[in-house]
């Protein structure tokens, strides 16, 4: 399994741990945090404000990529203390390994197009244009597996002229004008900003995509992998995530 794909993006916050059921004391340690590339922007907020409610402070490092290799590294044993993936199958890849799963967040899929969509994309139907250049996840990656599932509720085949690792890398090759369209989460779009722009999904053709996290079971922090993953469901949390376009239970 390869080393987990990084963004280019480690992304370190401080993180308190006070309020959340772990003992107090003057410890201080890294709470490492392997992540689906579509939680980038919100957990960089939840950080913050994860930070702000607590008293007890330590640091928290945050590693973005696919969730795949994610959960394969855990799998394999690299050392981390939370998991959070896009999907449960990549979940699954690491089931052994983690403990305290929990879903926290959903979303939907969108098709993401160059700025003004020059191609005028209207429909997944178009994406079956051979003219097109559509770059899809791969089929073991989660934006690749509901993408798939999208386009087979919509009687579609397309050919895509990549396939792609993780869902920021499908955007950014749209964003760069290497592909003409992706499909990607509705919140990758919110990143792109003037860059992309996106064209909806039906919701009879669209899927329901869900984000798990869990504890890893050989962290040197148990308790504090275990009390950030139950702070993920919490009102704080929730408002959070719904501000990034996530939907939340």
């Amino acid at each position: 399994m390869p080393y987990f794909t990084r963004l280019a993006s480690v992304v370190a916050v401080t993180l308190a741990l006070g309020g959340c059921g772990i003992a107090s004391g003057d410890a201080r340690f890294t709470l490492k945090v392997l992540a689906a590339s579509s939680l980038t922007d919100a957990f960089g907020e939840l950080g913050t404000a994860y930070q702000q409610a607590n008293r007890h402070v330590t640091r928290v490092q945050f590693e973005f990529g696919g969730s795949q290799e994610a959960a394969g590294d855990i799998d394999d044993g690299e050392h981390a203390d939370v998991l959070a993936t896009a999907d449960s199958a990549s979940m699954d890849i690491a089931d052994g390994k983690t403990t305290d799963r929990r879903p926290f967040a959903y979303g939907a899929m969108t098709i993401a197009v160059a700025p003004g969509n020059p191609r005028h994309i209207r429909q997944l139907s178009d994406l079956a244009d051979p003219r097109l250049r559509v770059v899809l996840g791969g089929p073991i990656v989660p934006v690749g597996r509901y993408a798939a599932q999208v386009l087979a509720k919509a009687g579609v085949q397309v050919r895509p002229s990549s396939e792609e690792a993780d869902a920021r890398t499908v955007l950014t090759r749209v964003r760069t004008g290497a592909a003409d369209a992706g499909i990607v989460y509705v919140t990758d779009m919110r990143s792109a900003g003037v860059s992309a722009s996106s064209v909806a999904i039906p919701a009879l053709q669209n899927v329901t995509a869900t984000y798990f996290a869990a504890a890893v079971r050989r962290s040197d922090h148990g308790d504090a992998a275990k009390a950030f993953v139950t702070w993920l469901t919490s009102s704080t949390a929730r408002t959070i995530l719904r501000k990034y376009g996530f939907l939340t239970g």
